[in-house]
């Protein structure tokens, strides 16, 4: 599976993404417009995860495919899955689900916003 660094190399190709470190959640964030759609961190024994905003039936079918992927860690179970790193997830489908949680925050932005993202702006 990709690394923390190559999943934050990914992410920041696509528009307006910035990312901060949460020291209280020792976990980095990747957002838009401090929309969060992406979270690096670990599980409560320190093992690295990645936590992404998902549709909720989809976040399920994940779930069932892959069991590296659960419920969002320290966030809302039904609209976030976290991926362990040391999982089987191909890459591939990893930067699916980035896409996808990139995309479900940036359509709850502003409309204004979203053209200037969607424009390349």
């Amino acid at each position: 599976m990709m690394t923390q660094k190559q999943i934050q190399v990914y992410c920041l190709k696509k528009k307006g993404v910035a990312f901060d470190y949460k020291e209280e959640w020792q976990a980095t964030r990747g957002q838009i417009e401090n929309k969060m759609f992406i979270m690096l961190g670990g599980d409560q024994s320190g093992k690295p995860i990645v936590s992404l905003k998902c549709d909720p039936l989809l976040a399920e079918a994940y779930r069932k495919e892959y069991d590296g992927v659960v419920p969002g860690y320290y966030l809302n179970k039904m609209h976030w899955n976290s991926i362990y790193m040391d999982s089987a997830v191909p890459n591939e489908k990893l930067m699916e689900m980035i896409d996808l949680s990139y995309e479900l925050v940036l359509k709850s932005l502003p409309k204004k916003s979203q053209q200037k993202y969607r424009n390349g702006e």
